[in-house]
């Protein structure tokens, strides 16, 4: 019956692990606080962490083992429906999958010519003017790329607040700003000077510093913080 659960929501404050989640972080759960989540509920006479403290404790706590049961095994347990034992199981493959998956190679900048390495090839031969964003860790390494505007021949739009809305979200510790001239002039307009001066006093406020700009062409580029233009 419905109301002989016992729901995460009715537990006292310090006992909810999905608060605890958002306000710690996941870091901190036990593997019984992770699988209540994951159940949601228990029954009147055990809470959802004391029903995966005895399923864990039925495979000696090894979560390995805990991957190895079936949705017969787990309905054994009061309070374990079938759509309980699928959410255990479904989570269980995807720890699996993720174990297997090769993590990501990130880019690291240790100069002007790692920015034109990775950006050239997604702006070589474009017809019109793009600005793209590079957001970096406190060890210089890419953690995000994202195109912030497009434009036309002569020149594209660009919004600070967009550039560092994702640089928040992001947690950047540093950005890098790019975008090219179709004309192959390496030369910075003064809207480039200006756009620059603009962004670097934005991060100063924000704490995340802008480390150059760059204006790529198809055979080369140029640097602001090469130049001494930052």
């Amino acid at each position: 019956m419905e109301e002989n659960k016992l729901g995460i929501k009715a537990w006292a404050e310090e006992d909810r692990p999905r608060e605890k989640l958002v306000e710690k972080g996941r870091h901190v759960l036990t593997e019984a606080e992770l699988i209540a989540i994951l159940i949601g509920s228990g029954s009147r006479n055990e809470t959802a962490v004391e029903l995966s403290k005895r399923i864990l404790a039925s495979v000696g706590n090894n979560l390995h083992d805990l991957g190895k049961l079936t949705i017969k095994d787990l309905v054994v347990f009061k309070g374990i429906g079938e759509a309980k034992a699928i959410s255990i199981m479904a989570a269980m493959e995807l720890g699996r999958r993720r174990k297997e998956t090769t993590t990501i190679k990130r880019d690291k900048i240790t100069s002007s010519k790692d920015v034109y390495d990775i950006l050239h090839p997604l702006m070589l031969d474009l017809p019109h003017e793009e600005f793209w964003l590079l957001v970096l860790n406190r060890a210089n390494f890419v953690i995000k790329k994202e195109l912030i505007s497009r434009g036309g021949i002569a020149g594209t739009v660009v919004d600070t607040k967009i550039i560092f809305k994702i640089a928040i979200e992001n947690y950047a510790s540093s950005i890098i700003v790019c975008h090219n001239h179709p004309s192959g002039n390496l030369k910075p307009s003064e809207a480039d000077i200006k756009i620059t001066k603009t962004i670097k006093e934005a991060g100063k406020l924000m704490e995340i510093p802008l480390l150059d700009h760059i204006i790529l062409t198809e055979n080369g580029f140029y640097s602001f913080a090469d130049e001494g233009m930052m």
